[in-house]
């Protein structure tokens, strides 16, 4: 279908669960705080993109949230780890025929609908698209076509996840393009740049 899908890997929004090397440097309230703005600018910015939603949500599927709505659909993560749940929703949204699939968390307080939008055009003319963050690694995934080498075997929260990515397209011969490179927010020295209302 031409549709896009864009699936959004969410933490439930729970004290204590969200944030957690925030939450080390300063408390649960302030972490679940800071998390819940960052959904807020996530939802915007993927309400604004015209895609259907697939949301895949950590530990259960609420009955509401902020993300649930027209064109959208919520799943569980299913997996042993990152890598694993990506890789399992994009087979579900390829096996609903979706061929323009862009993958996003809730970290990025700088994301936006125009850059979301653009990592659809940008699978018009390339395989896969990557936005890198300033972290060292990536903030959106997008392909049209299956890369399970993208996502097995992989390291996950490590200043070398981008890199590894872009070597895994290199080997695997798939053309890509790449989205600015934005920051993300885990750590309290990320909030320098996001200040809570």
């Amino acid at each position: 279908m031409d549709t896009p899908l864009l699936i959004i890997f969410t933490r439930n929004p729970i004290r204590g669960k969200v944030k957690t090397r925030l939450a080390a440097s300063t408390d649960d309230d302030f972490a679940l705080r800071i998390y819940n703005k960052l959904r807020e600018i996530t939802r915007k910015a993927a309400y604004a993109s015209g895609a259907d939603l697939a949301i895949y949500y950590d530990d259960h599927v609420p009955e509401s949230d902020l993300f649930l709505g027209t064109n959208t659909r919520a799943f569980l993560q299913n997996g042993s780890d990152l890598g694993i749940r990506m890789l399992n929703a994009f087979k579900q949204g390829f096996s609903d025929n979706y061929r323009r699939i862009v993958l996003i968390g809730t970290d990025c307080p700088e994301l936006t609908g125009d850059i979301v939008k653009k990592s659809f055009k940008l699978l018009k003319e390339n395989n896969a698209v990557l936005g890198p963050s300033k972290d060292g690694g990536y903030y959106l995934v997008g392909l049209n076509r299956p890369c399970p080498g993208l996502f097995i075997n992989k390291r996950w929260s490590t200043p070398d996840v981008f890199t590894a990515a872009r070597e895994e397209l290199d080997r695997c011969n798939i053309d890509y393009a790449l989205l600015p490179v934005l920051s993300d927010i885990d750590t309290v020295e990320d909030l320098e740049s996001f200040k809570p209302d």
